[in-house]
């Protein structure tokens, strides 16, 4: 059965392979990107040109969503920024910018899309491990880090909140993968997983996981840099 989704940071590493799996397996796709040029409109994908940390960006396409009368089966909140550099060579704009992208757009962007989507959908929350409480950190990634520990406690928050009507809220705190993002957080290093790997791991989970969890933080981590 065709399913429907709306896929943030879609133009590269796991949205990209995300939206192209979704697709191969017959669903609809609503591909949200700041650069959607990588992302060719068909009968079934819907590139969507948008900064996640545009307010009105984020109401518009809601509306688009409102007009269209479109039910979303699944919302996956796969974009985010990141920032590499000493902490004390960090400053206000650099937390700012990773936290408008990582944890203030993704609320906004989930709290407009709720009234859209099925009661029995599903939001997964792309994390990272970096952001679980005791896991390994590194040196330089105390934005980006910290904003996805802000995620992984929100998503606790919205299941907690939505757990008697649904949808269900789940966040994936992923290892490591080999993307842009990856390089630019440990240059040099050499992931055992594909982004291409990785995002059929997140579809499956994105149409089945919420039968068995809501409001979880699942470490899918086969190796810490």
């Amino acid at each position: 059965m065709m399913k429907t989704f709306v896929i943030t940071g879609s133009s590269r590493g796991i949205g990209h392979a995300l939206v192209n799996l979704a697709l191969d397996a017959g669903h609809c796709v609503y591909a949200l990107s700041r650069n959607t040029q990588s992302l060719k409109k068909t009968n079934r994908l819907y590139p969507i040109s948008i900064d996640l940390t545009d307010e009105k960006a984020i109401v518009t396409f809601s509306k688009q969503l409102q007009e269209e009368g479109i039910k979303i089966d699944a919302l996956i909140n796969n974009a985010g920024a990141l920032v590499n550099k000493p902490f004390r060579e960090t400053t206000v704009v650099d937390f700012e910018s990773v936290f408008r992208v990582n944890v203030f757009g993704l609320a906004s962007l989930t709290r407009a899309l709720l009234p859209f989507i099925a009661l029995k959908g599903h939001v997964v929350n792309i994390s990272s491990m970096g952001g679980i409480d005791g896991s390994s950190k590194f040196p330089g990634l105390a934005a980006y880090s910290s904003s996805k520990g802000a995620v992984n406690i929100l998503t606790e928050l919205l299941a907690e909140e939505y757990k008697e009507t649904g949808p269900s809220f789940n966040a994936l705190a992923l290892g490591a993968v080999q993307t842009e993002m990856l390089a630019a957080a440990f240059p040099g290093f050499k992931a055992p997983l594909s982004a291409q790997e990785m995002a059929s791991y997140v579809l499956q989970f994105a149409l089945e996981g919420q039968k068995f969890y809501n409001g979880k933080i699942l470490a899918v981590s086969s190796t810490t840099p």
